[in-house]
């Protein structure tokens, strides 16, 4: 089947989601990061700050590979697969996002 030439509104629609994937990356990795750079030896921080870290990437990732699949479906007149990457994002900070909770609070308690 030959590919149709899409709207360019559902085109620039992906382009759009792919640069929210890349803007959640970089928050991701930026705080990931931040962790690191405030380490005071406690193993749970660097690890926390390299998940943030790879997590980061695997979301870049991810969208970029989201992406592309859209645009072949897009471009062949289909809805795009959908996945479980924003899924499976969602679930890892919100992970994330208690366990920094519990090493702020156990810091907190612990001064």
């Amino acid at each position: 089947m030959a590919d149709l030439e899409p709207d360019a509104r559902f085109l620039l629609a992906n382009e759009r989601t792919l640069l929210a994937w890349l803007r959640t990356s970089l928050a991701l990795q930026a705080g990931g990061v931040g962790i690191l750079s405030f380490v005071d030896q406690l193993d749970l921080n660097i690890m926390i700050g390299l998940v943030l870290i790879g997590l980061g990437g695997l979301a870049g990732l991810a969208g970029f590979l989201r992406y592309r699949a859209a645009d072949a479906a897009i471009r062949r007149g289909e809805l795009p697969p959908r996945g479980i990457a924003p899924e499976s994002t969602a679930i890892a900070v919100a992970v994330l996002a208690v366990l920094l909770l519990g090493v702020a609070l156990g810091h907190e308690l612990g001064s």
